[in-house]
């Protein structure tokens, strides 16, 4: 491996979105890179922990967070987890076994909290289609006079299930996290909260690089904030990895 030929590709002061900045990934700038504005806190959301205060209002219920892959679910999940604290469950394993331990994990929030790890954005909307398959099967053999509660029913109660789609402050995060809610929406599934990870401006960065990232984040969680979103919560980058449970609750601390 130390043979092989390596090239080494900077961090840029922007995201590489558009054809002139993929022209701009493997030139190399040497002028020093200016010093943005720092954003003002005050044009940010709410820290993670405004969520959790929220949800702890009550003493049971489904909480699902999901989105695009490498985002950090399972990191927002855990920490979410860890602070209630109650069952961390991450269902999506196989096509087969995912109907019934998803079920499972509905049932079991009728009673205490159940945070749900989801699969990426694919693998989540074929578990929200044979949730709705089953309403179907089900309405169908009961009939409408019928009372009965299914998993997709759940789903669709916003006061049992608090559905948060995490995102990072980048065009194509929120770019499918806002098709998953348009998904979610079209199956009466409405998103409680969505959580911006890993911000860069909310962590208030002093290096002229990484102000310039933060600064360029801005737009993008203005996006959420106006446009999809009626309550956002925004978790700094940290200068470790939030690992165990003493990093993840770290996540958790109001700023």
């Amino acid at each position: 491996m130390a043979k092989l030929p390596t090239d080494q590709v900077p961090l840029k002061e922007a995201n590489i979105v558009g054809i002139d900045a993929l022209r701009s990934l493997f030139t190399t700038n040497t002028s020093p890179v200016p010093a943005a504005a720092a954003a003002a806190p005050q044009s940010l959301g709410d820290p993670l922990s405004s969520l959790i205060d929220e949800l702890d209002t009550t003493d049971h219920g489904l909480i699902m967070c999901m989105g695009k892959g490498g985002v950090g679910k399972s990191t927002i999940a855990a920490a979410i987890a860890v602070t209630l604290p109650e069952d961390l469950r991450s269902p999506c394993t196989e096509e087969v076994a995912v109907f019934q331990a998803f079920s499972r994990a509905i049932d079991e929030s009728g009673r205490k909290f159940v945070v749900v790890d989801t699969a990426p954005t694919g693998h989540t909307l074929l578990l929200l289609d044979a949730t709705g398959s089953y309403h179907r099967e089900i309405a169908r053999q009961m009939g409408e006079n019928t009372n009965f509660t299914t998993p997709l029913m759940r789903l669709q109660d916003g006061n049992a299930t608090k559905v948060l789609l995490v995102t990072l402050a980048e065009t194509t995060p929120v770019l499918e996290a806002a098709g998953l809610q348009a998904d979610l929406q079209r199956a009466g599934i409405h998103p409680w909260a969505w959580v911006v990870n890993n911000s860069l401006a909310a962590a208030e960065p002093t290096s002229p690089l990484l102000e310039q990232r933060a600064a360029g984040e801005i737009a993008e969680i203005d996006t959420v904030t106006d446009r999809y979103s009626q309550r956002t919560a925004i978790v700094p980058m940290l200068a470790e990895e939030p690992v165990g449970t003493s990093g993840l609750a770290t996540l958790s601390r109001p700023r």
